[in-house]
């Protein structure tokens, strides 16, 4: 009987070794790594977008503003029309050029450590390291370590004596722990 079911164990054991070998080859379309965002990498050229994003909408505003030296953006759309991120290509009216920056506008796209639009400035700190807060006017601008992204927090979520002096500078331990990200940019 053991000389029966010796060959059986074989084929399981085989079998699990297989399927652990095998990788998933789907990419999840809403991951924010390093170099990609779902089908999005960071040698993805403009002519590429309409099929990346062949099931969404996509606006393009390289032609309104080839005149008049304004970054162009293209905004990708849902099909309910949600918004979900703005595109900055390196050169104007190129169908060849990459794009240099990412801005994150929808909460289904997240880092592989859950960092979101909707996370807080404390999960944000609790996942990466802070490698440096930049006082704006109207925002401060937070760079991470071992992700090319910048998180943005309006300075209403920010303690009213920090609100207004630009000169300020601010460190992570002075920011409120549930002071909400606006939105989050990946720059390649």
């Amino acid at each position: 009987m053991t000389h029966i079911l010796r060959p059986v164990y074989i084929l399981i054991v085989l079998f699990i070794v297989f399927q652990s070998c095998v990788k998933d080859s789907s990419t999840d379309p809403f991951l924010v790594s390093n170099r990609q965002i779902g089908l999005l990498t960071d040698s993805t050229q403009v002519k590429d977008l309409k099929v990346i994003f062949s099931n969404d909408s996509i606006e393009n505003d390289a032609a309104k503003n080839r005149f008049t030296g304004v970054s162009p953006s293209i905004k990708v759309f849902d099909k309910t029309g949600k918004q979900l991120l703005t595109l900055s290509p390196e050169r104007l009216v190129d169908s060849t050029a990459t794009i240099n920056t990412v801005k994150i506008e929808d909460p289904r796209y997240q880092t592989a450590k859950g960092i979101s639009i909707n996370s807080t400035f404390g999960e944000l700190n609790a996942a990466y390291k802070i490698k440096k807060v930049d006082n704006l006017i109207k925002t401060i601008v937070i760079s991470v370590e071992s992700l090319s992204a910048t998180f943005t927090i309006d300075k209403g979520e920010l303690p009213a004596n920090m609100r207004f002096d630009r000169s300020l500078n601010i460190d992570p331990i002075q920011i409120p722990e549930k002071a909400k990200i606006k939105y989050f940019m990946l720059h390649w």
